[in-house]
């Protein structure tokens, strides 16, 4: 299973309850595409105007795509930041998950699943490349401290590492709540009014806050 948290999943029955079917995960299967979840998944909603500024494309180019992920309900419009003359999209809640059975069949969804991998995998490898690099001149020790950079190796039957994947959902989720309970804000929140003691995390499992949020 490979999965991009977009908003939040919640505990699952089965790992491919919300994988993407065949036409949605072709769809998705663009290396621009890529691009432009893994840049609404990392740092919440944007235009297509914002987009097209981070990855060096044309607006115009950037909406067309956005629209092609929109019609497969990968990313939705946020209707809260939207205006009359601009939109504003955000990841559809639920994450993205792929390599269903019924996709890994066959040749063209092992290719499609294997484009959105490698992409989601170089963005990860990018992000903690960053914040090895800069996090602590960025974010200062007690930001670099509270990181998690972790390797651990295991002996597990298949049954074992998929309990593992389960529980982990289950901890990010309730965590999740605690913590909007307490008054975080939402995951495609893309401005603090806390004076800064909030930066964009991601955990992979390593967890660390993403530099490009102090860069932009």
């Amino acid at each position: 299973m490979t999965d991009a948290d977009a908003a939040a999943p919640g505990p699952r029955s089965h790992p491919f309850d919300n994988a993407l079917g065949m036409p949605a995960l072709r769809a998705l299967a663009h290396p621009l595409r890529v691009e432009i979840m893994n840049e609404l998944s990392d740092f919440g909603s944007a235009t297509a105007s914002m987009l097209a500024e981070r990855l060096g494309e044309s607006s115009g180019s950037t909406s067309y795509h956005l629209r092609q992920l929109a019609k497969h309900g990968i990313i939705v419009e946020d209707e809260e930041r939207g205006t009359a003359r601009e939109r504003w999209w955000r990841m559809a809640a639920g994450g993205v998950t792929i390599g269903s059975p019924e996709t890994v069949a066959t040749p063209a969804g092992r290719e499609a699943t294997e484009i959105v991998s490698l992409g989601w995998h170089q963005n990860s490898e990018r992000r903690l490349d960053g914040f090895l690099r800069r996090g602590l001149d960025l974010f200062g020790t007690d930001w670099v401290q509270a990181s998690t950079l972790s390797t651990s190796h295991l002996q597990l039957t298949k049954e074992e590492l998929a309990e593992l994947g389960r529980e982990y959902y289950v901890l990010l989720e309730r965590l999740r709540e605690k913590w909007k309970a307490a008054g975080a804000p939402d995951d495609n929140s893309v401005t603090n009014d806390d004076g800064g003691q909030r930066k964009r995390v991601q955990v992979q499992f390593n967890a660390f806050p993403l530099i490009e949020q102090e860069l932009r």
